[in-house]
């Protein structure tokens, strides 16, 4: 037999095969996750906790709170999120505690909302989602001896998950207040809730807590 007939007749052995295992009427009933997607139901909410902040080794990064990401047409739980990042952000300055910002691509320093910006020499650095992506964020981190970080800002699912991400990547401890993560959808927060608290990276590395929970 040909080498080409030798291929052809496996190939035929390996199809009568998967015809013998899986009959018409089990290959029918398969469903993908479009199929299923009507039917899954959300997860049990999660967790909270209270943390008590070390200012020392504890910086506030806010991300992204910024014009054209946190406003009334594209997020507008993101401008009711911005008085509560007022007051984190006031009681992490008069504990002397460390803030540093972010901005998108099409941002700057100018463009952060009022009443969070960055004041004297804090610092502000500009990426994607990932702000530790070609960014120096990690070294000023390192610098300040950081061991953790309390992410607010928006996106949840963008700024927020991926830098939290990356954070706990790097050995640093993750504090997110739930009541200053937003998006344009709640799914998205809620989504990003679930993972930070079970996809891998993030999972035992990271805390979610409120505000009101949050001592110095």
């Amino acid at each position: 037999m040909r080498q080409e007939d030798r291929r052809g007749f496996r190939r035929l052995v390996l199809l009568l095969a998967i015809v013998l295992l899986y009959p018409p009427a089990a290959r029918a009933a398969e469903k993908n996750l479009l199929d299923l997607w009507g039917e899954i139901k959300a997860p049990p909410p999660v967790s909270v906790a209270a943390v008590t902040l070390n200012p020392k080794t504890t910086a506030l990064l806010i991300l992204d709170i910024e014009e054209w990401t946190c406003n009334a047409e594209r997020r507008p739980r993101c401008l009711e999120s911005v008085p509560r990042i007022k007051s984190l952000l006031t009681a992490a300055r008069q504990h002397g505690m460390a803030v540093i910002y972010s901005t998108t691509f099409h941002g700057s320093a100018k463009t952060i909302l009022p009443g969070v910006q960055p004041v004297g020499e804090s610092p502000v650095v500009q990426s994607g989602v990932d702000k530790f992506f070609r960014t120096d964020l990690e070294q000023l981190l390192a610098a300040r001896h950081i061991d953790t970080v309390v992410i607010v800002g928006t996106a949840a699912e963008g700024a927020v998950l991926h830098t939290a991400t990356g954070a706990a990547m790097r050995g640093l401890k993750v504090i997110v207040p739930l009541d200053t993560m937003t998006s344009g959808t709640l799914y998205a927060e809620q989504y990003t809730a679930w993972h930070l608290m079970n996809a891998p990276g993030t999972k035992g590395n990271a805390t979610l807590t409120l505000c009101r929970l949050i001592n110095f």
